[in-house]
């Protein structure tokens, strides 16, 4: 049978101390533990002519390339491994051509079987009437969305290498007058003309990558470079009223992400034989041919964003 227990004796024992201590009500070490009050530390010149010469002696031994013997033999073997992984590539490149057919065999196949289903089944199986984009953003829909990744992965690496970095409260600043064009009456004329007709001719061309020649690629191609054309004209502080860094952002992060859920979802039903409930449409009607038309806009505002931003980038060094 247990007995009640004191308040003084309760604050005693081991598990109310722990208590304390976790809940940060108490400190164990609170006036067991001898401390001193801490003094600026003054160093005489002695001390620091010391030290400034020990500083210099690691420079140079850690930085002396001609005579460190831990520099000598790392460029030696960075350089021996570098010919070595050349003459490798080269070696296994030699070998894998020297087992291609050779050029005007009669035993040659005339036609792959490859592209044989592309022509035949090309129209029927993506609804697409342009085989290439049907081929591009449907048969090799994952080595696109590749490649579309890529690019905006380069406008990330690109952006590491040459960004202005500046202060967050500095983000605000108007763009320094440096890297504004000079006012060019003509050229604003040209480009008031020409912008809305490139744009709306870059539009048509990625609306139409299903129909005719034409794309996501070559579309974007065509209003990044009306972007360029502006920016040169009216300079970047008028653009960025409507073209920002955070508009870069949002339009590629959702076209890619897009992108990647609407083919996973293609991929999934077709490497389980289901029926994906996508309707191809009719053959040369402008909304046709499924997830193609959608994929070619998110793949023309891609590449038109990067165009862009490659070009602010290489110009001042951000957006």
């Amino acid at each position: 049978m247990s007995r009640p227990v004191s308040e003084e004796e309760y604050k005693k024992k081991l598990f109310n101390r722990v208590h304390q201590w976790i809940r940060g009500e108490a400190d164990p070490y609170m006036g067991n533990i001898e401390t001193r009050e801490q003094q600026e530390r003054v160093l005489n010149k002695n001390v620091l002519a010391r030290y400034k010469e020990d500083q210099e002696q690691v420079i140079k031994e850690v930085f002396d390339k001609e005579h460190n013997r831990f520099y000598k033999f790392f460029y030696r073997f960075y350089k021996a491994t570098a010919v070595i992984c050349c003459v490798v590539l080269v070696l296994l490149l030699l070998i894998t051509v020297s087992y291609l057919p050779p050029v005007g065999n009669p035993g040659n196949p005339a036609n792959n079987e490859v592209v044989e289903k592309y022509i035949e089944d090309a129209v029927k199986d993506t609804g697409a009437v342009n085989i290439v984009t049907g081929m591009i953003l449907d048969y090799r829909a994952f080595d696109t969305f590749g490649e579309s990744n890529v690019l905006f992965v380069a406008t990330c690496t690109v952006l590491i290498l040459m960004r202005d970095d500046k202060k967050k409260e500095q983000k605000t600043v108007p763009v320094k007058k440096q890297y504004e064009p000079k006012s060019d009456s003509i050229l604003q004329k040209i480009t008031a003309l020409l912008f809305p007709i490139i744009v709306i001719f870059g539009i048509y061309v990625v609306l139409n990558g299903h129909l005719s020649p034409g794309g996501g690629f070559s579309g974007g191609a065509i209003i990044g470079a009306a972007l360029i054309l502006y920016t040169n004209a009216y300079g970047f502080e008028k653009t960025q009223k409507f073209f920002t860094e955070k508009t870069y952002k949002w339009v590629s992060f959702c076209a890619l992400t897009f992108y990647c859920l609407a083919k996973s979802y293609s991929f999934y039903t077709g490497a389980h034989h289901l029926e994906s409930g996508i309707p191809l449409g009719t053959a040369g009607d402008i909304i046709s041919s499924g997830l193609i038309l959608p994929l070619n806009i998110c793949v023309g505002l891609v590449v038109a964003c990067t165009m862009y931003a490659f070009y602010t980038l290489f110009k001042k060094g951000g957006f």
